[in-house]
């Protein structure tokens, strides 16, 4: 079961964060029909959103990048029950791995900017962006956190795709450096960092989310203060869809009544197809009357 934790080190230096995005990630590969590098660039937008989502009490977190590589946009959301969902514009990119890695910065290139917009239920939502720095993901979520919002941060992230084109590993962590860090607390965690190896291999040898922590900071120095199960969940509807469908107005539904055949909208997110038969159509443009002769009445 994919799920990610929060905690703080004992010596309240770092807030730190972890995840194992396995299943949500081998989700999005299966109901996106992603090919191997797609499917890694897509999971390391998954994790990192999860990790982001971590620090919400409410309302969710949404990643958008587009570095004008080949793979297109990727969008990522995660609110702060665990819920996540994503999409790849071209999800069957797939370019020759190189030394047996999936060359994910050059699918998504580095034209471009890494968008992070964050809907707490307020007034207006609070945005950011900053440049692509490499187009791995990883490097580019923790160079806007430290720009952007002004929080120094480290990033891992990683997917592991099988030759049968399944998700094996995924997951990641998020380091970010509280006031209370001396600079060779700093000093020290950054070395630990260049020498750690890649999430995936740590993955794949079975460490976990909390583990990753305890080999960067010590067993004795982490504090978990929660565990939040993670799953591939899309908030898309019926509802939605026919909300959707009312907003093209009338003309558009005749439209599509003149096929004389059954209409269907696709959720871009989970792939969900709602269908709506000639007499549902008939139903929504009854709706839109009944409701534009109130508006007249008022």
């Amino acid at each position: 079961m994919s799920y990610a934790i929060r905690g703080i080190t004992k010596d309240g230096a770092f807030r730190i964060f972890a995840a194992d995005t396995k299943d949500i990630v081998e989700e999005a590969r299966k109901r996106h029909n992603t090919l191997p590098t797609a499917t890694a660039a897509l999971g390391r937008a998954l994790t990192a959103a999860a990790l982001l989502g971590l620090d919400l009490k409410t309302g969710r977190v949404m990643i958008q990048i587009n570095g004008g590589g080949p793979l297109g946009e990727i969008i990522a959301e995660a609110d702060a029950e665990g819920n996540v969902r994503g999409l790849v514009q071209k999800p069957h990119i797939h370019l020759t791995p190189q030394k047996g890695k999936l060359l994910v910065g050059q699918a998504v290139g580095r034209d471009g900017f890494i968008s992070v917009t964050k809907d707490l239920g307020l007034k207006e939502p609070y945005q950011g962006s900053t440049k692509l720095i490499s187009g791995e993901i990883a490097e580019d979520v923790s160079y806007y956190l430290t720009v952007s919002e002004q929080i120094p941060s480290a990033v891992g992230l990683g997917v592991f795709v099988e030759p049968d084109n399944t998700v094996k590993v995924a997951g990641g962590f998020l380091i970010q450096t509280l006031p209370a860090a001396t600079d060779e607390q700093i000093a020290r965690i950054e070395e630990v960092l260049k020498k750690l190896p890649p999430v995936t291999s740590l993955l794949q040898e079975g460490f976990t989310p909390e583990t990753i922590l305890e080999r960067i900071f010590g067993k004795e120095n982490v504090k978990v203060l929660e565990k939040r199960p993670l799953a591939y969940h899309c908030r898309c509807s019926r509802e939605r869809a026919e909300r959707a469908l009312i907003a093209l107005g009338p003309e558009e539904i005749k439209k599509l009544l003149e096929k004389g055949e059954p209409s269907e909208i696709t959720c871009d997110f989970c792939r969900e197809k709602y269908v709506f038969t000639p007499e549902d159509l008939q139903k929504l443009l009854a709706e839109i009357e009944v409701k534009r002769r109130q508006e007249l009445e008022t």
